[in-house]
């Protein structure tokens, strides 16, 4: 079938064409949507949603409030962790609170951004080289970042810069980067069971010791000024887990009736099949070459338990551990951030930021020929271009979800480290 990738093969970067330089390519793209990002912020009209919201919380933050629970804005009550607040005060003083500033300052961003895309994709070697302009080319994502000024662009900029950092096997640092946009927003939590399993496979158990607890150590901090007046009130409005969305709103799961959507029994079932998805993701595909997610768990995991018994082992011996690939990096972050997505109870318009960057990434690890990837990927551009969102445009955006999902189940299992022969591995 065209578009199947060998284990352990580079894809083909070109098309029977010339070969163009990636990084060249990559470089003209950045300049072309930087002048594009500037038509738009200077010809396109603002949309008024949350900014307003934003700096009603922030003056409430400034003017000395730490009662999490007192922090509202005309679209209702602060429900981000705190980070959230350090950053767009820090917008507000440079903007003084005024949208056209802000959407330069997120113009730049949205470049920095990009850059750190295109650097993610270039490092995989995935896509040929006219791939990388896929990134450029949703309508939908220039108006979140330009025209909508959601705190969805910070937390994903400082995502993707973890992943980068993780290509780079700068650990703790992506850790660092990691918990700094978690505490933006807290939608960056689906990457986190794919992240734990890397850290499992590519670091010593210290190490994943000594960088969660950086990460924890991190988010402490950040809420420290909450943490110690108003604990109970901070905790459950910047981690709420429980939210219900509103109908309306929802981009994937219109075509399921209300009173079943806002039901807990669709959550429950829901989360029931996130956990599943993850779990036979991670036990067939991502821990195939160890044997299996429990062989890996009981190999890592057992190991340090023996070594407690033993204070100076514990804290000298060195675990062994191999470097990971990029791809299998990418990949395992990319899935499951994915998986998240699928199963998410609802997707409003600005969470489109959450994975739109992986869906080249996704489509061309499948072994669907290149002109369905291009089709797949122009239909759910086109989903979240419709609003407001309709009965047949979710479900349609369903079926593309579960349709990309099902091409990464039957893809080839990369092999997950960069030094080393393939086991032969087999689990029925």
């Amino acid at each position: 079938m065209a578009g199947v990738k060998s284990v352990g093969k580079k894809p083909c970067a070109t098309l029977g064409g010339p070969r163009i330089s990636k990084p060249l390519f990559a470089l003209a793209l950045l300049i072309l949507d930087s002048i594009l990002v500037s038509l738009i912020i200077y010809h396109v009209p603002y949309t008024k949603i949350d900014w307003d919201a934003y700096m009603s919380q922030v003056d409430g933050f400034l003017g000395g409030e730490r009662d999490y629970t007192k922090l509202k804005g005309d679209t209702g009550p602060l429900v981000y962790p705190a980070g959230f607040l350090y950053v767009y005060s820090a917008i507000k003083f440079i903007t003084g609170g005024q949208v056209f500033p802000a959407q330069i300052l997120f113009g730049i961003l949205y470049i920095v951004n990009l850059g750190v895309v295109l650097l993610i994709y270039i490092k995989n070697d995935m896509l040929p080289w006219w791939g990388l302009g896929l990134l450029c080319l949703s309508k939908r994502i220039h108006s979140i970042f330009m025209l909508r000024l959601f705190n969805d662009c910070f937390a994903m900029t400082l995502l993707h810069c973890s992943l980068a950092l993780l290509l780079y096997q700068k650990w703790h640092l992506a850790l660092i980067f990691f918990s700094g946009a978690v505490s933006i927003k807290m939608n960056v939590l689906l990457y986190a069971p794919s992240l734990f399993l890397l850290m499992l496979k590519g670091m010593t158990i210290e190490g994943v010791f000594s960088a969660l607890l950086g990460a924890a150590s991190l988010q402490i901090l950040l809420g420290l000024p909450f943490l110690l007046t108003y604990p109970i009130g901070y905790i459950s409005r910047a981690f709420n887990l429980g939210r219900i969305f509103i109908h309306f709103w929802s981009v994937n799961f219109k075509f399921v009736p209300e009173e079943i959507f806002v039901s807990k029994e669709f959550a429950s079932a829901l989360l029931l099949l996130h956990l599943t998805l993850l779990g036979v993701f991670a036990h067939y595909r991502w821990s195939l070459h160890e044997g299996g997610l429990f062989h890996l768990l009981y190999s890592r995991l057992g190991n340090a338990v023996s070594r407690l018994f033993s204070v100076w082992q514990f804290l000298s011996c060195e675990s062994r551990y191999k470097t990971l690939s990029r791809e299998h990096i990418t990949t395992v972050m990319f899935v499951g951030n994915f998986i998240g997505i699928v199963c998410a109870r609802s997707l409003h318009y600005q969470f489109y930021s959450w994975y739109f960057y992986s869906l080249p990434f996704l489509l061309w690890k499948t072994p669907l020929p290149t002109s369905l990837r291009l089709v797949l990927f122009a239909a759910v551009e086109l989903c979240w271009n419709i609003f407001p969102s309709n009965f047949y445009s979710s479900l349609v955006l369903l079926c593309i979800h579960l349709s990309i999902l099902w091409g990464l189940w039957i893809a080839p299992s990369e092999y997950p480290y960069v030094d080393g022969k393939p086991s032969q591995t087999k689990l029925e």
